[in-house]
């Protein structure tokens, strides 16, 4: 009986050159996702610095685009030439821009430096996931995402505080403080791309494709107006001209990125068969909805720490160790038990489940809940992320075959990343929207505005410089509806009598921002029974590509060994192999 070329094949990669290689994923991963946390609470002093605060958000909207639509593009290209040599362009590409941006002297300059960062970070976020997939068979690859996940909630708690200490710095080593936000990436990039260069050497069956050209600029028309909107769409106005331009852009390159990829068939940059398969179609849609209520949670939630609980941004990053924490439990003990079972069905239902709890929590915070309440529903969230994040991934590489691991991988990502941009803009929008109608709610509260009336006419409250600013915006009542659209750092040092009905309002305009991330997350957990699962594969796509190729291989052998037989037998005039019009012409050069 003959062996399957599966069982027979050795291991391509033992278990410690696996582990040599994931050392050196884990700190490109860390490398961007650490870049994005130090940069938050840095980007004030920056602007202020920078003399561009109206200009912030061009910083980060610029950073977000370029990251989201680089990744499937990544994903393709490194199915086309390999994973490592995209992976070193990628980090290189990352260094160039941290490089640049901690020598920007405007804020234009630094969101052009920001953008060529984040060409870098999309395939640092995209590839290593994918290299996984690769190594590893779906079975076992549970176990180690719970280690890029570490990464991941590491680089959340220190960055915050990374990110404070050097923008609070007025100079180190005769720098500007904030500007070593993003040289402090090269030494730890160089150290990635030593890891990297040394250990990664992952095979590659390299197989004839044409490159999707149009595919890449359609995805990039379609994909960056749509996420642009989305960003400035509340400071345009929705309805305005650059606003309704983006949509007309965006969905007309929808649709011609569709049919780029509809002609393209398997080369397409993200093939459209990838969608036949229920359990990739059902993946990516749950992908857009946990996107949303995870970019959701980690933008509005620290947010309403500093406001209503006083946090400092610092003090912020820490108080979201519990997200982190089981964020990190979840993911390990999922994995474990999808490794030793081989079945994920149940987690994303679990998931969501926990991520609903969370929200619906979040719901009945008021401004006079101590913090531990929301650490309490950030717990929640975080156990419901940890389930989520590597199943719904693992889920999506195992419904395709070992040369789409990169589009599947990268796919996924990408409609993850495109639901957590979505979530943002419509929260954010939902929350300064609110804000005006809650806070005059909160003046309209006769115990509210006792306190304020007692506290502004008290000598010692009109006496103390804290309260100055606040004291000038109540004597104003048209301009207190927008009172938290600039500085809020007011509402920490005011008399609590004074700042209570912001607190109030702004806690009241979370609340509604709960509602909508826990009816987004139902949505998900009711989508969640509908994902079908097939058992996983135990074997690694990697290995699965060898055995195609060797196949493949002794197939070709197979016909040239039947055919140069057939010829002997025959007394064929021809070798098998010679290219008969070759053949031909060389015939009719000789002398008769």
């Amino acid at each position: 009986m003959q062996t399957s070329p599966a069982l027979a094949a050795p291991p391509l990669m033992s278990h410690r050159q696996i582990l040599f290689v994931i050392f050196g994923l884990m700190a490109g991963m860390f490398l961007s996702a650490l870049d994005q946390t130090i940069v938050g609470t840095s980007m004030r002093t920056i602007a202020d610095d920078l003399d561009g605060m109206a200009l912030q958000a061009w910083v980060t909207t610029a950073y977000l685009i370029v990251s989201c639509i680089s990744t499937p593009i990544y994903g393709k290209l490194s199915d086309i030439f390999g994973r490592r040599p995209l992976f070193l362009i990628a980090i290189t590409i990352f260094l160039i821009g941290s490089l640049l941006a901690g020598l920007a002297n405007s804020m234009y300059e630094l969101a052009i430096f920001r953008a060529i960062q984040g060409l870098g970070a999309g395939g640092l976020m995209a590839l290593p996931l994918t290299i996984m997939g690769d190594m590893l068979a779906p079975r076992e690859r549970a176990k180690y995402q719970g280690y890029f996940l570490a990464v991941f909630g590491v680089s959340s708690v220190i960055g915050p505080l990374i990110g404070g200490v050097l923008s609070g710095s007025d100079t180190i080593l005769e720098i500007t403080g904030w500007r070593w936000v993003f040289l402090i990436n090269l030494p730890i990039g160089i150290i990635a791309l030593a890891i990297v260069l040394k250990f990664l050497h992952v095979p590659h069956f390299a197989r004839p494709v044409r490159i999707d050209w149009w595919g890449a600029v359609t995805v990039i028309l379609a994909a960056a107006p749509l996420l642009l909107v989305a960003e400035q769409g509340r400071t345009w106005g929705w309805g305005s001209i650059p606003s309704i331009a983006c949509y007309v852009i965006g969905l007309f390159s929808i649709a011609a990125f569709i049919l780029a990829e509809r002609l393209m068939g398997d080369d397409a940059l993200i093939p459209l068969k990838l969608f036949r398969s229920s359990t990739f179609r059902m993946a990516t849609i749950l992908g857009v909805f946990v996107g949303f209520g995870m970019f959701g949670a980690m933008m509005t939630v620290p947010l309403y720490l500093q406001l209503v609980n006083g946090a400092t941004p610092t003090e912020s990053g820490f108080l979201m160790l519990p997200m982190i924490a089981g964020l990190m439990i979840s993911s390990i003990v999922s994995g474990q038990l999808i490794a030793r079972t081989g079945r994920y069905k149940v987690f994303p239902t679990i998931g969501t489940a926990f991520m609903s709890a969370g929200f619906l929590l979040f719901t009945f915070a008021t401004a006079d809940k101590p913090v531990g309440f929301m650490m309490a529903g950030m717990l929640l969230i975080g156990l419901g992320l940890g389930q989520l994040m590597q199943t719904l991934t693992i889920a999506s590489q195992n419904s395709v075959g070992p040369r789409d691991i990169g589009v599947a991988t990268s796919a996924a990502t990408f409609f993850r990343q495109i639901g957590g941009t979505l979530g943002t803009a419509v929260l954010f929008s939902v929350l300064f929207t609110r804000i005006p109608d809650t806070i005059g709610a909160a003046f309209d509260n006769p115990t509210i505005v006792s306190g304020v009336r007692d506290a502004a006419t008290d000598p010692a409250v009109q006496a103390d410089p804290a309260n100055t600013g606040i004291l000038a915006l109540l004597a104003n009542p048209g301009s207190v509806g927008g009172a938290l659209d600039g500085d809020t750092s007011f509402l920490n040092t005011a008399d609590p009598r004074l700042a209570e009905p912001f607190l109030v309002g702004f806690n009241g305009a979370s609340v509604t921002v709960f509602w909508v991330s826990l009816a987004v997350v139902l949505v998900a957990f009711v989508l969640s029974f509908f994902l079908t699962a097939p058992p996983l594969r135990n074997t690694s796509a990697l290995q699965e590509a060898a055995d195609e190729n060797a196949a493949e291989l002794t197939a070709q052998a197979e016909l040239t060994r039947d055919a140069q037989r057939a010829a002997d037998r025959m007394g064929a005039l021809v070798e098998p192999g010679i290219d008969v019009d070759e053949f031909e012409r060389e015939a009719r050069t000789q002398p008769r």
